[in-house]
């Protein structure tokens, strides 16, 4: 899946079963309509994800996920994900479940914001960890 890349940036990391987890991506874009055109994942670490999060939202504080929607087109997905895999280690633990698991969430809340889907109010959220479990249940590896 060339549309889809994943990369590290100031961490070793190295994301298992690519190929799956792409396929799992590509069906949900698909199943909601949408045409994939280019999805950058970024793994990083929580100072390198708070650093973005300051210069381009003016935010001062950590988060798991920041996604960047860079399409012109309404149905299109063109995006830059960044993920600290950090942030996402610790919300594992914090939720007792696995680093997988918990990474596999993250990457799919990133692409449900570019399918249109928000986490502002509850319930928002609420919806939103609904499709993501759904999304999730998908996922064979």
């Amino acid at each position: 899946m060339k549309n889809i890349q994943y990369f590290s940036e100031g961490i070793n990391f190295q994301l298992s079963h690519q190929t799956e987890i792409s396929s799992w991506i590509v069906k949900i874009i698909q199943s909601h309509g949408f045409k994939l055109n280019e999805l950058n994942y970024i793994f990083c670490s929580d100072r390198y994800l708070l650093e973005i999060n300051r210069k381009h939202l003016n935010h001062d504080y950590y988060t798991d996920i920041i996604t960047f929607d860079n399409s012109d087109q309404e149905t299109v997905i063109e995006s830059d994900i960044f993920i600290s895999i950090d942030r996402v280690n610790e919300n594992a633990t914090k939720q007792n479940t696995n680093s997988q698991k918990e990474l596999s969430r993250v990457i799919i809340h990133g692409v449900l914001h570019l399918l249109g889907f928000q986490d502002k109010t509850d319930e928002e959220k609420k919806v939103m960890r609904e499709k993501e479990d759904t999304c999730l249940s998908l996922l064979k590896i």
